[in-house]
């Protein structure tokens, strides 16, 4: 028990305990009040239920057993009444605490780097945010109050038998001692399994979240067998630790409950000894064996707490691991960025996704400057590092070489909030969710109103597709694809860059998915888009590019080419020229 309490003071889950109860003091206090006047009644009762049989036995002149009986009664209705009361206040803190706690965890993971997500599945970070707070709730909740109060009971009860003779004091304090040390020692054999447990749990977690992700193409490429035959696997994996983490867990039952009932052969050969040499009352006899029973539930409630705490152990390890992981990217400042369109500027910009060191570059001394309110086009193989552009300069990375500004402003000096207010991006691929086309228009911003959206939806060619639902903007779409075309969703995400209107409006291959027709429309409305702003735009097919400004060409994360388009077209020995020629002699798709 001492390594128990020993693990638990500790700094880890003291500062856990500390920082999610902070908030609710009153509620705390009152749960501890609770608990100590249960634990004074219980001490109590016993003493009139002897009062009660010594006079049955022995009447005494004045005595009222009808008086004692009701204050018993009354006694036994107000505990459970504070039992009652604790439990309720007890749910509570565990409630608040824990919600507090997955907020805490979701707003950090939010905040962390896309190397962090990327090395991760989503799957793992619901178990973390869900499922082990899940665990933490009885910690939370009823931990540190039912270690000390039960304790205060079990040693009120020691106590008070000493007071009425000291060899039933002595005897079941031995009783005690012995229990707890043999079953603490249990408890130890318990927490290596439950944190195998828990670990192998978040794997088959993610897992499943990622294997169900990507269920289209593997029905598509028939590869359900090999998906299966790994679920299988891990199943496997988990019924062992399982059945050991379980067996750990009825063996420390069993036991407890082998111990106790020797606690109560101890209370009554002591009691029978004692009061065939008269020196106790048969009502004193009863109470000692009343004691002995009280003594069950302290000592359960404690080691039931401990060994929850053994289980918990895992949990709290695993969501402090989660909170302390930093971020790679560097502190972020506040300055604001230019109201109006913004400049961008790479220079001599270098990064690696492999960090620490850095090498295997993604982007090796990269310069280039894009005026203000200027469009450029960005080409180049699969791998050339465009999309990598458009990472650092939402800052989901940081460069480990270089500097990029907007407007003139080191990324590194604005706030994150105020980067994504003025850089909009759209890709190939469009999350939607499960909610009404307003709010997956508007990203559940209540400040755009219905006349914007139906003004975006007008340029884009989509008000024809929202009128032939007759919920109009309160139709509800699915996850994933929404029930949309691609060539639609495509749409939706215009509309929502169109909606925030930002300074630096940036298109991934955003195009790539539409057909001929749906491309010439999508262009028209990038046009009107991009006036007064500044663009980017990445794309494979050339034909998308006629009205930029500037052209990138990117190969092997080295800048090959830069420079205004028309002058690059015309120039026959430019790469981008090549790339023109090259590009119209593919007979267009159909």
């Amino acid at each position: 028990m001492r390594l128990a309490f020993r693990q638990f003071t500790s700094n880890p889950y003291t500062r856990l305990l500390g920082r999610y109860l902070k908030s609710q003091r009153l509620r705390v206090v009152g749960l501890a009040l609770t608990l100590f006047f249960s634990i004074a009644l219980q001490l109590i009762n016993p003493q009139v239920l002897r009062y009660f049989i010594d006079t049955a036995l022995n009447p005494e002149p004045g005595a009222s057993l009808p008086q004692a009986a009701l204050l018993f009664i009354s006694i036994a209705l107000i505990t459970q009444g504070l039992t009652l009361m604790s439990t309720y206040l007890g749910e509570t803190v565990a409630w608040q605490a824990t919600n507090a706690l997955r907020t805490d965890l979701a707003a950090h993971c939010l905040h962390l780097d896309l190397s962090f997500h990327q090395s991760r599945t989503p799957g793992e970070l619901v178990e973390r945010v869900d499922g082990d707070v899940t665990t933490l709730a009885r910690f939370f909740a009823q931990f540190t109050l039912y270690i000390l109060g039960n304790s205060l009971l079990l040693l009120g009860i020691l106590a008070v038998l000493w007071l009425e003779d000291w060899r039933a004091g002595l005897s079941l304090t031995l009783f005690v001692l012995f229990a707890f040390g043999g079953l603490t020692r249990l408890l130890r054999f318990a927490l290596p399994v439950w944190v195998a447990y828990r670990q192998l749990s978040a794997r088959f977690f993610g897992f499943l979240s990622e294997y169900l992700a990507g269920r289209e193409d593997l029905q598509a490429n028939g590869s359900n067998g090999y998906v299966m035959h790994r679920f299988y696997q891990m199943l496997q994996q988990w019924l062992p630790i399982f059945h050991r983490a379980r067996w750990a867990q009825t063996v420390l039952w069993s036991s407890s409950v082998a111990l106790l009932t020797t606690g109560n052969i101890i209370a009554l050969s002591v009691g029978a000894y004692l009061w065939s040499q008269q020196a106790i009352t048969i009502g004193t006899v009863y109470l000692i064996f009343y004691y002995t029973n009280q003594l069950r539930q302290p000592m359960a409630s404690i080691l039931s707490e401990l060994s929850d705490f053994q289980q918990a152990q895992a949990s709290i390890l695993r969501v402090q691991e989660l909170l302390t992981t930093p971020s790679r990217l560097p502190p972020a400042g506040d300055r604001p960025l230019p109201s109006d369109a913004l400049g961008v500027t790479f220079d001599h910009v270098g990064f690696s996704y492999d960090a620490d060191p850095p090498h295997d570059w993604a982007l090796q001394d990269v310069s280039w400057c894009l005026p203000a309110g200027q469009v450029l086009g960005v080409v180049g193989r699969t791998g050339s590092g465009k999309t990598t552009l458009t990472r650092l300069l939402l800052r989901f990375y940081a460069p480990q070489a270089g500097t990029i500004s907007l407007g003139q402003v080191p990324l590194e000096t604005v706030s994150p909030a105020g980067l994504r207010q003025r850089v909009g991006i759209v890709t190939q691929d469009v999350q939607l969710f499960q909610a009404s086309v307003r709010d997956n228009l508007t990203l559940f911003d209540p400040a755009i109103e219905d006349g914007q959206i139906q003004h975006a939806l007008e340029a884009l060619g989509l008000l024809d597709w929202l009128r032939s639902h007759p919920q109009g903007l309160d139709t509800l779409l699915a996850a994933d694809s929404g029930g949309l075309s691609a060539g639609e969703a495509q749409l939706l995400a215009f509309a929502r860059i169109w909606l925030r209107n930002p300074s630096l409006v940036i298109l991934d291959e955003a195009s790539s998915r539409l057909d001929l027709l749906t491309e010439r429309r999508v262009e028209q409305a990038t046009q009107q888009l991009m006036q007064g702003r500044t663009g980017i735009i990445i794309a494979h097919r050339l034909s998308t590019l006629q009205h930029v400004d500037y052209i990138l060409v990117l190969e092997q994360g080295k800048v090959v080419e830069y420079g205004p388009r028309q002058d690059l077209a015309n120039q026959s020995t430019s790469r981008f020229a090549r790339l023109l020629q090259r590009s119209q002699t593919v007979p267009p798709a159909l």
